[in-house]
């Protein structure tokens, strides 16, 4: 038996979106900047894709730019902003982004920007008031995630955005673990920037998309033929493009029905385990990515004891789960968004993460809460009760 419990990670191609990206390679190749029929063909269907995508978060098709993931089109609204400016100048991001945001900000610092990094509460949340204090006569950007990845935790983007429009400043969200999981509307959200990914929807790896309010300025960070509205040159990755289009379209019927059953799912396994001795739940609990559960271990020692010896001893009783932590050169590292909610270094080092999908069932959950007690209970097992 064998449960795949990491979609968050990634997420397996839909069967449609294989079949329409099958038909792109075998039948539909050209090149969509050419004028022969062949690259006509190949456009059309890029411009479809396009309005599905623009679908998912009813924004307008034009607004929408295809990049070869969600870390290109974090890097994309960052450094493209960054670019329109001859000399440093302010942004703000949150202490618990992806590295897709923290990274470029950093390279940015390096360059003489001034970075200012808001803290988050016990649960992984900005305050929105930190947000307007911050805030400075040469702030020209702010990105927040909107859900994230680690601890499931969905940040207050309305409000944090509306902040930032009542001072003209850009607002980007890295939406990439939100998107066909809960409704976005563009329409009625004041975010300038968001950024989306196809293998966290149901489609291909290799494809991604940067949302662009009309009248938003970027400056490419590639220089070529000035493909995608010239924000992104190089020829597109049709077939993954396509598979992108489908399973936006897709996602975007069933989000409602698939938010409430994952959510009904999500509290399920959080309950099977609330008794559980030694692991802490992770996360704000209402105000969460409703796929999502994640703990840490109060006895993590980093070495015989973390998050990557319980994805380990998962993953050999057939149930794939990830750890939260990072591993940088086969060393791992206190996870920094444990640390930014305020968990010592030991316990940041045993952070796991469990994240649902539409072929998972409560029979699923059932025999996972099972199997990760167990676990627990050999690695962990409760100190012998002294004699009186």
């Amino acid at each position: 038996m064998q449960i795949y419990l990491d979609y968050s990670a990634t997420t397996p191609t839909r069967e449609e979106a294989i079949a329409a990206m099958h038909d792109v390679l075998t039948q539909q190749w050209g090149n969509p900047s050419s004028l022969h029929e062949w690259g006509g063909r190949a456009a059309t269907l890029l411009e479809q894709a396009r309005m599905q995508v623009a679908g998912l978060i009813n924004a307008p098709a034009e607004s929408i730019i295809f990049t070869s993931g969600g870390t290109e089109a974090d890097n994309l609204a960052i450094m493209g902003v960054a670019r329109c400016y001859s000399q440093p100048q302010h942004i703000i991001i949150s202490s618990v982004e992806h590295s897709a945001v923290s990274e470029p900000a950093r390279l940015l610092e390096k360059w003489g920007w001034q970075v200012t990094r808001l803290p988050v509460d016990n649960w992984g949340r900005v305050n929105p008031c930190d947000l307007e204090n911050a805030l400075q006569p040469n702030t020209v950007l702010v990105s927040i995630i909107f859900g994230q990845s680690e601890v499931g935790t969905l940040q207050p983007i309305e409000a944090l955005s509306e902040i930032a429009r009542s001072r003209s400043v850009l607002f980007h969200t890295d939406a990439v673990q939100v998107a066909g999981r809960l409704p976005i509307d563009v329409q009625q959200l004041p975010v300038d920037l968001l950024s989306l990914s196809s293998h966290k929807i149901y489609g291909p790896q290799g494809s991604g998309a940067l949302y662009v309010r009309p009248g938003v300025e970027l400056v490419p960070l590639l220089g070529g033929g000035g493909q995608e509205m010239r924000s992104r040159s190089g020829t597109q990755a049709v077939p993954n493009i396509v598979g992108f289009g489908v399973a936006a379209e897709l996602a975007a019927d069933i989000v409602t029905t698939e938010t409430l059953r994952l959510i009904a799912l999500r509290d399920r396994f959080f309950d099977l385990l609330a008794d559980t001795p030694r692991l802490i739940p992770t996360g704000h609990r209402l105000h969460r990515l409703p796929h999502h559960v994640s703990f840490c271990l109060q006895d993590a020692d980093g070495e015989q004891l973390s998050g990557r010896t319980i994805v380990r001893q998962m993953n050999l009783a057939g149930i794939g789960i990830s750890a939260g932590a990072a591993c940088n050169s086969g060393k791992l590292n206190p996870s920094p968004i444990l640390l930014a909610m305020g968990y010592n270094s030991n316990v940041a080092k045993g952070g796991i993460r469990i994240t649902l999908g539409r072929h998972t069932e409560a029979a699923d959950i059932d025999w996972t809460a099972m199997v990760l007690k167990q676990v627990l209970a050999r690695l962990m097992p409760e100190p012998a009760l002294s004699k009186i």
